[in-house]
């Protein structure tokens, strides 16, 4: 009766005091341990063990990691300008002009060989038709057009004696302007007469003549010899 009359509080009051002594046994065992556990981790890094045995919160560095931009936008890099250089373009020269065919009429009456050795400079005399042999071991002989040179008409039923013309200006591979003297049989002075090839080779072996009077080239085609430098250097393929 006195047992079951006693308080509640007085029984169990025994019992609650051994466990929570068991409990404070535990926690200290458990402290001893990390602490233990610590101090083996300390001296494995080589760092001093703390006198408590766990680091204060406040001795541990704290390390701050800025967020990334969420987008990263392109611009020009600060102080850096971009300029873009002018370059001069070069030009190429103007091709000369080509003047008109004329005629001029002369204060005598003129022939093509006296003509062209004022012009060019070569000391050959006899008929326009000798020309291209007697300038052989003299004079550079070329095959094509060099300007002032004297162009050689070879002699044919049309032109018995021959004639020379004097190149004036290369228009292309296929065209020439020449001076020429006597060419219509009146004396006349000739200037910028075109002439144009028509070898099948572009050899300049046969030409075809500006007409005046019919504004075009004439229909006759004439054989060539060559042309006469009057330097001695060859400047093109000789005989």
């Amino acid at each position: 009766m006195t047992l079951a009359m006693a308080p509640l509080g007085t029984l169990y009051a025994p019992a609650q005091a051994g466990v929570l002594d068991f409990a404070g046994e535990q926690l200290n065992a458990a402290h001893e341990s990390i602490g233990h556990k610590l101090g083996a981790v300390w001296n494995f890094l080589g760092s001093q063990q703390p006198e408590t045995g766990i680091a204060p919160l406040e001795a541990t560095p704290m390390v701050h990691i800025a967020p990334l931009p969420r987008k990263l936008e392109a611009g020009p890099m600060p102080g850096v300008k971009m300029a873009v250089a002018q370059t001069a373009v070069p030009h190429l020269p103007a091709q000369r002009a080509l003047p008109a065919p004329s005629i001029e009429k002369a204060a005598k009456r003129l022939f093509c060989v006296e003509y062209a050795r004022s012009l060019s400079g070569l000391n050959i005399f006899g008929d326009a038709k000798y020309w291209w042999g007697k300038a052989k071991n003299l004079y550079a002989r070329a095959s094509h057009p060099l300007e002032e040179a004297v162009m050689v008409f070879s002699g044919s039923s049309r032109l018995r004696r021959g004639h020379l013309a004097v190149v004036s200006q290369i228009v292309s591979p296929r065209e020439i302007r020449v001076e020429q003297a006597n060419w219509m049989n009146k004396g006349e002075i000739d200037h910028a007469t075109p002439i144009l090839d028509v070898s099948a080779r572009n050899d300049w072996s046969k030409v075809r003549v500006w007409d005046m009077k019919s504004n075009g080239f004439g229909t006759h085609v004439y054989a060539i010899s060559g042309f006469i430098a009057k330097d001695l250097v060859k400047r093109a393929s000789n005989d």
